[in-house]
């Protein structure tokens, strides 16, 4: 293997204006390729506020196709600053159809890959199966070079409620994947206690550290700040290793550029040495797997 992949995520705030939301992340991803980042990605629908709070039609008005002009600017970012993008944004496949997408950008300003959201959330003020399709593209990795053709690494790219399943990220790994990348917009609700807080927030980083463990993966998660309306966003951003060891971790509550070097031989070696549960799967058994409960 090749170097460390730098990976930035980027954590921050978002208003209601689309335009000062992509201008917070333009700055953001050219301060991040300043430090060397090679993989930067953007915290889930990060052009906007959460407007999943409620069922407003006007809220598709956010939409926008892929490619589009979202993905044009960015696309001519990653070719300037020579970097790969994921960015996540809200897609406008056709009218009255929508989707929850993460976009890759290679660094020749090229759209190398998509992935649209395939676990949509109906919970108290995060109603997305109003807005969003489930995704249609199934599990992939995409691999990553350099200019000079190197292997950077290779990504899967999820999204957010993606995060609470196991089989998202066993067959993403199972592509080839070395990096999850899990986009995301959660927090806190007005009415949860502080005891309500503190086991939300660590369930949401055990399940996702859990996935880095159960495939000898990189987990990497950036996640909103700020408080939108019911919703408290809670940051929080972190990346955890092949054992599930957080390396790099944000606040709760502040604008942040978390980085990290990933060394990617740890996942051929944890592999190896520990983590051996490809080789012990019993896929003959799993059958059950791909029915409803109880049928």
């Amino acid at each position: 293997m090749s170097a460390p992949l730098r990976l930035a995520l980027l954590q921050h705030a978002c208003v209601d204006d689309p335009a000062k939301n992509l201008a917070v992340a333009t700055d953001m991803i050219r301060d991040a390729a300043s430090r060397g980042a090679k993989l930067i990605v953007t915290q889930e629908l990060f052009k906007s506020l959460y407007f999943c709070v409620e069922e407003d039609p006007a809220a598709f008005d956010l939409a926008e196709p892929i490619p589009g002009p979202t993905t044009q600017h960015l696309a001519d970012l990653a070719k300037e600053l020579g970097v790969w993008i994921s960015a996540s944004l809200f897609e406008r496949r056709a009218p009255g159809l929508y989707h929850n997408t993460s976009v890759l950008l290679d660094p020749a300003g090229q759209i190398a890959g998509k992935y649209r959201k395939m676990h949509i959330p109906d919970d108290p003020s995060y109603l997305e199966k109003y807005y969003f399709t489930p995704g249609d593209l199934g599990f992939r990795s995409h691999p990553l070079t350099a200019s000079d053709d190197q292997t950077l690494g290779e990504v899967g790219m999820l999204v957010c409620w993606d995060q609470w399943f196991p089989e998202a990220a066993r067959l993403t790994a199972m592509q080839g994947a070395q990096v999850l990348l899990y986009p995301t917009a959660i927090g806190w609700h007005a009415e949860d206690s502080a005891e309500d807080h503190a086991a939300q927030l660590d369930a949401w980083k055990t399940i996702q550290r859990s996935h880095a463990i159960a495939n000898g993966v990189f987990v990497a998660v950036p996640n909103r700040i700020g408080t939108e309306g019911v919703n408290t966003f809670w940051g929080s951003s972190f990346i955890a290793d092949p054992m599930g060891r957080v390396i790099a971790q944000a606040s709760t509550d502040q604008p942040e550029i978390l980085t990290a070097e990933l060394d990617l031989s740890q996942v051929e070696k944890s592999r190896r040495e520990w983590n051996l549960f490809f080789r012990d799967r019993r896929t003959d058994a799993y059958g059950g797997l791909s029915a409803q409960w109880g049928s």
